[in-house]
C-alpha cells in the first residue's frame, strides 16, 4: 500500500523545510519513512511513502511539514513525533472577519510586547505556539492543546491577558491536585 499527499506551504518557508545541506528534509524522511519532493517555486511538497508500511508515518510527516509551513522551527515541529502531540491551526479571520487591520491587532495581542504573551501562554500550557500569516498554530498533547486553544480564543475575543493567565494557572493547579489525589488513593503494600 502506498501513500501520496500534496501539500503547499509558503515559499518563504521552503528553505526552513529543506534545512542546511538538506538535513531537515532528510531527518523527516528518515524518521517518518517517507520521501519529500519539494518544489521551491510553487511551495508544493509531495509526501510519498516508501518501504515498510508498518513503519511509515505519513500523517506525522504531513503534520511536521504543515507545522514548518506555519512558522515553527524544525526542532519544535519534530516534537510532533513525541507522545500524543498534535498540531492545531486557528484561522484568525474567525475572530477578525476579513479586516487585515483586525487580524494584525489580534496577532499583536497574542504575541504581546516583546513576545511575552505568547511565551506566557506556551509556559502555562506546556505547548508551542506560532503566529504566522493569518493563523496561530499550536503543538501539544490533547489536554494541553485544549488549554492553549481556549486561551488564544479568549485573547482573540478581547479577554484581558491577566484573566487568561489566571485560567491557565487554575487549570494547572487542578491537574496537579488530581495527580496528587491519584497517588494518595493508591494502596501501598510493604
Amino acid at each position: 500500500m502506498s501513500f501520496e499527499k500534496l501539500l503547499r506551504i509558503p515559499n518563504d518557508r521552503i528553505a526552513v523545510l529543506i534545512g542546511k545541506s538538506g538535513n531537515v528534509k532528510s531527518k523527516i524522511e528518515k524518521l517518518c519513512h517517507v520521501s519529500l519532493d519539494i518544489d521551491g517555486d510553487t511551495g508544493e511538497v509531495l509526501i510519498k511513502s516508501n518501504g515498510d508500511v508498518a513503519k511509515i508515518q505519513p500523517f506525522k510527516a504531513m503534520e511536521i511539514v504543515t507545522a514548518i509551513g506555519r512558522g515553527f522551527s524544525p526542532e519544535n515541529a519534530m516534537t510532533l513525533l513525541k507522545g500524543e502531540n498534535t498540531l492545531h491551526v486557528i484561522d484568525l479571520r474567525e475572530f477578525a472577519g476579513k479586516s487585515t487591520a483586525n487580524v494584525e491587532r489580534i496577532k499583536g495581542r497574542i504575541i504581546g510586547e516583546g513576545g511575552r504573551a505568547r511565551r506566557n501562554m506556551e509556559n502555562l500550557s506546556s505547548t508551542y505556539i506560532s503566529v504566522y500569516g493569518k493563523t496561530v498554530s499550536i503543538i501539544g498533547d490533547a489536554s494541553k492543546l485544549r488549554l492553549a486553544v481556549d486561551a488564544i480564543s479568549s485573547i482573540s475575543s478581547g479577554s484581558m491577558h491577566g484573566a487568561v493567565y489566571d485560567k491557565l494557572e487554575a487549570a494547572n493547579r487542578k491537574e496537579k491536585q488530581e495527580k496528587m489525589k491519584l497517588w494518595e488513593d493508591q494502596d501501598v503494600f510493604y
